[in-house]
């Protein structure tokens, strides 16, 4: 029984690793480590609330759930997973980290009740879904980008709307602002975009440099 415990925790070590990877390779907030311990410590508790307490079984009016741990494991996980999600400049990150961490706790629970094939199933899902989907997610979602540039008068800024919007990108918002010593006269044009993913920040500076009147300051 103690190598079969051993068995497991190798397993959930190995596949939680293996996650643990693909999130270090894109220089994610949780690694190697952090998937890692997750997958062992949740079938650490896997195997604690399986078998940890068969002594006391004998013994009269004793009776105990061996699922009563690994539900406060899927509970006590999400706070872990919220600790990986920030909110930055209005834009929420960590959430695809946060699940990650919360999906390998289960991966890491299967391997302690000795699923193996369910945990390993699931660990190659996790890795295709987190490494594979990025490459058709470019043409199918879209990504937020501040254009700021120089014009000369408003009717300039006007046609460079139209002209994005020809090109299937969305003006969210705008702001002006004139100051004519540090500008030379000309307006500071800062525009919020929507665009497909797979538009790089090559085509809208194109767009810029057909109007000889816009002079690009930054594309972030």
């Amino acid at each position: 029984m103690i190598w079969t415990m051993v068995i497991r925790l190798l397993m959930a070590t190995a596949l939680g690793a293996l996650i643990g990877v693909e999130r270090e390779y894109h220089a994610k907030e949780a690694g190697v480590r952090t998937h890692l311990l997750v997958a062992v410590g949740s079938c650490l508790f896997m195997i604690l609330s399986a078998y940890g307490f068969d002594a006391f079984l004998d013994q009269d009016h004793v009776s105990f759930d061996p699922s009563r741990i690994a539900a406060q494991v899927v509970t006590g996980i999400g706070f872990l997973g919220a600790g990986t999600i920030i909110l930055q400049k209005q834009v929420v990150r960590g959430l695809t980290t946060a699940a990650g961490v919360w999906v390998t706790a289960a991966i890491g629970l299967a391997c302690g009740i000795g699923m193996y094939l369910i945990a390993a199933v699931a660990t190659v899902i996790v890795i295709a879904s987190l490494g594979l989907i990025n490459v058709f997610l470019p043409y199918v979602s879209q990504c937020d980008r501040r254009i700021t540039f120089l014009v000369e008068d408003y009717m300039v800024l006007t046609e460079v709307m139209e002209n994005l919007r020809r090109e299937k990108i969305t003006v969210l918002n705008y702001e002006m602002h004139k100051d004519a010593e540090e500008n030379n006269g000309k307006m500071l044009v800062s525009l919020e975009v929507r665009m497909q993913r797979y538009d790089n920040i090559k085509s809208i500076a194109s767009i810029l440099r057909n109007f000889q009147k816009v002079e690009l300051v930054q594309i972030s």
